[in-house]
């Protein structure tokens, strides 16, 4: 999901400046539901109207993080702004490193690759996110510990599909098949990233454009999430995914083993506006206590709630929130 490359063109500072003269949101996006504090209570010493921004990007499970991080940040006694469900990384990300908001959850290998320009991800999530925090504390930037679920991308086939294509089950397999299997859908963000389409292709021995690699015609590019439906239809074989995405299981795919290790860690982790945290130290302690219990599966779970189900990110977060005590009921 680092500013050194990432504002070249005022393309993006402008797409920043929308998102907050609106407050890039829909009345509805800023709806959560009232919560009291659990195990996250009121920071000690807060002062009364102490102000919190919260950011986000706009897609199903940063949705859900972000109404994590609203309703945790209301627990510990802040006055909340919500500015979460903002259309793309770089826009939310410019938020925070300005300092007009203080916290959002990001990925890792986001940071790593897409905000910090290094070409190659770092598989092991430990050293993943180590790296990205000392580098951001350059850009006022402190990562907050990590959360176990790594939401990397993925490449997945429709289970009844693997025995006709010889029981593929990892990436590796992909140059054995006939070149009119090697049909791919995809997104046009993963279209286009340096850990995206071209170099998986690349690592796995397969040239995009080549007629005896990866022709064109072969790849479909979908807007997110139409790639789960596209896959499970069979439009094509294999389809882009995110490792946490409830849909995976609710449509029967299965992921194919990135057994050669081309995909970087995406270990999500709060993020703060390291001037907010020197304010306000407790509240890293705070987002500390939700970290371990994001798990693949605890996301995987509300992802489907919302995607599949179609329910509202906002009450899927309480309701994880109340079964783990972070908050309670009023």
């Amino acid at each position: 999901m680092k500013l050194g490359k990432f504002l070249k063109s005022a393309t993006v500072v402008a797409a920043a400046g929308l998102v907050l003269s609106g407050c890039g949101l829909a009345p509805a996006t800023s709806y959560v539901p009232l919560a009291a504090p659990g195990s996250i209570q009121p920071l000690e010493g807060l002062e009364a109207g102490a102000k919190m921004t919260v950011t986000g990007k706009n897609y199903t499970e940063a949705l859900i993080l972000g109404k994590i991080a609203v309703l945790a940040s209301q627990a510990a006694g802040f006055k909340v702004t919500d500015l979460t469900n903002v259309p793309g990384s770089v826009p939310a990300r410019k938020l925070l490193v300005s300092g007009r908001a203080d916290v959002m959850w990001d990925y890792t290998g986001t940071a790593w690759l897409t905000y910090m320009g290094h070409e190659e991800g770092i598989p092991d999530p430990e050293e993943q996110w180590q790296a990205v925090h000392d580098e951001d504390l350059d850009n006022g930037v402190l990562w907050g510990q990590p959360a176990p679920m790594n939401n990397t991308y993925a490449m997945a086939v429709r289970t009844e599909a693997v025995k006709d294509l010889g029981g593929i089950s990892k990436l590796s397999q992909l140059k054995d098949l006939p070149v009119k299997d090697r049909t791919f859908c995809v997104e046009s963000e993963f279209n286009s990233r340096s850990d995206g389409m071209n170099p998986m292709l690349e690592h796995y021995g397969l040239k995009r454009g080549d007629p005896q690699g990866v022709p064109d015609s072969n790849i479909g590019i979908y807007d997110t999430g139409a790639v789960y439906s596209a896959t499970d239809k069979g439009d094509c074989n294999f389809g882009e995914v995110f490792t946490t995405d409830g849909r995976i299981k609710a449509l029967g795919l299965t992921v194919l083993e990135d057994d050669e290790g081309f995909f970087p860690a995406y270990n999500g982790a709060p993020v703060f506006y390291k001037a907010f945290v020197d304010e306000y130290p407790g509240i890293v302690d705070v987002f500390a206590q939700i970290s371990p219990l994001l798990t693949v599966e605890a996301l995987q779970a509300m992802n489907l709630e919302v995607d599949v189900k179609g329910r509202e990110p906002a009450d899927v977060a309480f309701e994880w929130m109340v079964d783990k005590g972070l908050v309670t009921k009023p």
